[in-house]
């Protein structure tokens, strides 16, 4: 099964006996639908042009694929629902039940929830992360009225949740939480896509996005058509280097710049510094997005850290707690005007306590002042987030959090989208039909592309990124060269297979010593293939892979680097392609190792630690690696660690596909094979 990081649904329900009719998931069940791994695509999309003769194929194109992708998720998510038992979903992780609750707190009004077993035990392995949209339920969700809620954070013991408000009876009898689907994305897609395909929907760059002109290449290189705007001349930072200069000067001259940023070089770093340069030219308020809510995040924290007025939008719950006092929720209990909504509250609050003893023409009355009062609040509260969104210079939020109707009627002309390659095209044009003139898309299409769960959608071409579309249509991205994470042995591989040879080291294996507690077949090159046979098992969950063999390997491995003394757990990163390894790990792991990050590869892209630790799975007579077989997660895989990179697998297996071959023929050239480690076993 797929682990969802961002956008996930969960359902929090109580027995209300509305029946299916009242389902929070009508018009399930009408089609059919396969559960899909990022990165299981083919190099172009099947059945969609890189270039559109006509607006109207692009929109029918994309809103049958944006239209499968949300039935085929419904679909799913009922049979689940409707066919498992209570055991499997818990064992796959997206379901946790007999769980009991109390209040914990707030968090900007709304009230925060934590959530136990009622054993007092410790949950096990499940896929519920801060910031998933969840639903809590007694005993079903597609039969009881479902309460929605919001991940806040997670322990071995205990979730906190955030709801609008505290559910009646909330500490009686115990409660369930649930995966689900998210229409809201789907709406928002469907609502960009719509303003793209009208000739006046608002979109300037229109012809150029689907490549209707006649040179989209000398066009994306023309200056930006920004109202007459005069533009001050500003100097870039003096801490890019020349590769990132080239991109942030294109991106400052000219309408539509792509820039590639492999591993390591830079790429979030580039992007806060253009967004900083534009910013000082001071034509209006930017909007700076990207797929994951952590991506934004890291572009938040660097535009603060420069003293760019920056404005975060979306849950609060879904922020770093660290920046949270950036979001819009905070600044509305700031503002000057936040005495005068009280007021209004406060006095509406004693009118509605009032009016239930009232008869008669007070009571009218009394209704006609509480109707006033409400009007004056949504008039006070309007015009304090015209004022915070007026302030700021650049706003930041993820591609579906852009469509927000918060910003409806507002035009940001300049417009960055990081972690573009990660984003759907229909995920991408929410930001961009809001006005933009002058766009930069970050990413790299070498690494892992969007996230698609319908096969049929796939097929059609759902997963490949507007990006990627793009660089077809022969608009060349800049190519930041110059790596920064990874101790050079560590970095080669991936950069000859991958990149062509055109990346850089910036940084000397000096700066990367191999870290003790690992006996490396070369402590020059801390880099290990620990060939161990066999053990392919299918999970528990009959949905997943998993291999027991190598998780002891990754606990006995994790055991003798911590005790080397030189790291700490969180300098530690698992990472396997499947969610029943992940589960199998954290199994075999020791409690004391708890805060070591165990995760699927699709979960890491954009991470970076000391050390990873990669447990492969695949192991069978039939040469069969599944989801290994994809290059750019395998590219994701082994470009995550700055000082060591330890990889498990059984070499039989993987040599039946290409890009692991050449892997392993790599570590055989180069003597870094550990089999010495076995014969210690």
């Amino acid at each position: 099964m797929l682990d969802f990081d961002e956008g996930l649904r969960i359902i929090f329900t109580r027995s209300w006996s509305h029946g299916v009719a009242n389902s929070p998931y009508p018009g399930l069940g009408n089609c059919d639908g396969v559960w899909m791994r990022r990165g299981d695509v083919s190099d172009e999309a099947e059945g969609l042009p890189a270039r559109f003769n006509r607006s109207q194929e692009h929109h029918e194109s994309y809103l049958k694929l944006i239209r499968w992708e949300l039935d085929d998720e419904l679909s799913m998510t009922e049979t689940r629902l409707r066919e498992w038992p209570d055991g499997r979903l818990a064992a796959n992780g997206i379901a946790l039940f007999e769980l009991v609750a109390k209040t914990d707190g707030w968090l900007f009004g709304q009230r925060i929830i934590r959530l136990q077993r009622r054993d007092r035990q410790a949950f096990g392995m499940h896929r519920f992360r801060q910031g998933d949209i969840v639903m809590l339920s007694r005993r079903n969700p597609l039969t009881e009225k479902p309460i929605e809620a919001i991940v806040s954070n997670r322990s071995r013991y205990h979730i906190r949740i955030v709801v609008p408000e505290v559910p009646t009876g909330l500490r009686k009898d115990t409660w369930r939480m649930d995966r689900g689907a998210n229409r809201i994305a789907h709406d928002r897609m469907r609502d960009a896509l719509n303003s793209l395909f009208e000739e006046d929907g608002g979109v300037p760059l229109r012809d150029l996005f689907l490549g209707t002109i006649h040179d989209p290449i000398g066009t994306a290189v023309l200056p930006p058509d920004l109202g007459g705007a005069k533009l001050a001349p500003i100097s870039l930072a003096s801490d890019l280097n020349k590769a990132q200069r080239e991109a942030a000067r294109s991106a400052m001259a000219g309408r539509l710049t792509l820039i590639q940023g492999p591993p390591g070089t830079g790429k979030t770093h580039s992007a806060v510094r253009i967004l900083e340069a534009w910013s000082k030219q001071d034509i209006g308020t930017i909007l700076a997005v990207a797929d994951s809510n952590v991506a934004v995040d890291n572009l938040l924290e660097g535009l603060l850290s420069l003293g760019v007025r920056a404005l975060r939008l979306g849950q609060p719950v879904k922020v770093r707690e660290n920046l949270r006092e950036a979001t819009m929720d905070a600044k509305m209990e700031e503002h000057p005007l936040r005495r005068d909504l009280d007021h209004w509250l406060e006095s509406n609050e004693k009118l509605s306590r009032r009016v239930k003893g009232m008869k008669g023409k007070e009571k009218g009355l009394t209704h006609r002042d509480i109707s006033r009062g409400w009007k004056e609040v949504r008039r006070i509260e309007a015009q304090m987030r015209d004022d915070i969104l007026d302030r700021a210079q650049v706003l930041c939020c993820t591609c579906i959090g852009a469509g927000h109707e918060l910003l409806d009627g507002r035009r940001f002309s300049r417009v960055l989208i990081d972690e573009a390659t990660q984003a759907t095209e229909p995920a991408t044009l929410v930001p961009l039909v809001r006005g933009a003139r002058q766009v930069v898309l970050v990413g790299d299409h070498r690494q892992l592309p969007p996230t698609v769960i319908s096969q049929r959608a796939k097929s059609g071409g759902l997963s490949r990124s507007m990006f990627e579309r793009l660089v077809e249509m022969g608009i060349k991205p800049h190519l930041l060269r110059v790596q920064y994470r990874m101790h050079p042995s560590i970095s080669l591989f991936p950069n000859q297979r991958f990149y062509d040879g055109k990346l850089e080291d910036g940084v000397e294996a000096s700066n990367r010593p191999a870290p003790a507690g690992m006996l490396w077949p070369d402590w020059d090159n801390p880099i290990a293939f620990l060939p161990v046979q066999e053990g392919e098992v299918r999970s528990p969950d009959g949905n997943s892979k998993e291999n027991p063999a190598e998780a002891s390997w990754v606990s006995r491995l994790l055991e003798g680097l911590l005790d080397g003394g030189e790291l700490e757990m969180g300098d530690i990163g698992i990472i396997t392609p499947y969610a029943g390894q992940v589960r199998a790990i954290r199994d075999i792991m020791s409690e004391k190792f708890d805060s070591v990050e165990v995760r699927t590869v699709d979960g890491y892209q954009g991470r970076e630690k000391e050390v990873i630790v990669f447990s492969c799975v695949r192991s069978n007579s039939e040469g069969n690696v599944g989801f290994l077989a994809d290059s750019r997660r395998l590219n994701v895989a082994l470009t995550r660690a700055k000082r060591g990179l330890i990889v498990i697998g059984d070499p039989a297996t993987l040599r039946h596909d290409d890009d692991w071959a050449a892997w392993m023929d790599f570590m055989r050239s180069r003597n870094l094979e550990a089999w010495h480690l076995l014969g210690m076993s």
